[in-house]
């Protein structure tokens, strides 16, 4: 059997059935047909404002695009960089009230 250069092999009908979908992709379906994941996403943009965790990553993107200079940055390279900072920088109340929230949810449709 030879296989195209440019193609990968056709695969099994076995392959191609459909796959049940996991543990998170049923509970993302559920908070977005039930409209709890925006709430919660609001929940989270309002909290991060008033903790101060948006005005240090506006200043940490421009202290980087300062060292780097204007014209030498793309969005990528802040996602990059500030990325894992960001993610690391939340504040732990903020982190439990939601994972507390997320957790209530679960129970009220399992």
């Amino acid at each position: 059997m030879r296989h195209s250069v440019n193609r990968p092999p056709t695969p099994d009908a076995a392959e191609d059935e459909e796959k049940e979908p996991t543990l998170q992709e049923i509970i993302n379906i559920k908070l977005i047909e039930s409209g709890e994941k925006e709430r919660l996403m609001e929940l989270l943009r309002e909290r991060l404002t008033e903790c101060g965790w948006k005005d240090e990553m506006k200043a940490l993107c421009r202290a980087f695009i300062k060292k780097k200079g204007r014209n030498n940055v793309t969005v990528d390279d802040l996602v990059h960089v500030i990325t894992p900072k960001g993610r690391a920088s939340v504040p732990d109340p903020v982190k439990a009230d939601l994972l507390q929230r997320i957790r209530t949810f679960l129970n009220s449709v399992i």
